[in-house]
């Protein structure tokens, strides 16, 4: 599995607009036969900061991702809103998608 965490810093001003500027991308991104997961999240400590976890079955399916036309769509859309080049990980981890943490459990 391809797991990759982006973090996207964004312009003051675009902060209230980089979710719906980015939600075609997301629904698209889901769609795609090898995505595994494509969720985004915000900073509680820069509200100008979202983070992006997405992981793909396989490199083909994350090259074929890179490769759409949402994908291209989105990186045009996205230069206009962020204030600084993202940071990202991107790594090849074994499994299919989450594992369960063993160190909390709920209680009864």
């Amino acid at each position: 599995m391809i797991f990759i965490a982006v973090r996207f810093t964004v312009r003051t001003a675009e902060r209230d607009n980089w979710l719906p500027a980015v939600e075609d991308f997301t629904l698209a991104t889901r769609q795609e036969p090898g995505n595994v997961f494509f969720d985004w999240s915000y900073s509680v400590e820069n509200p100008d900061q979202f983070v992006l976890l997405e992981a793909f079955a396989s490199p083909e399916a994350g090259a074929a991702h890179v490769r759409s036309a949402h994908f291209a769509a989105a990186m045009d859309t996205m230069a206009d809103l962020v204030a600084e080049v993202p940071e990202i990980i991107n790594v090849e981890v074994p499994g299919e998608g989450w594992s369960r943490m063993a160190e909390v459990q709920p209680r009864s």
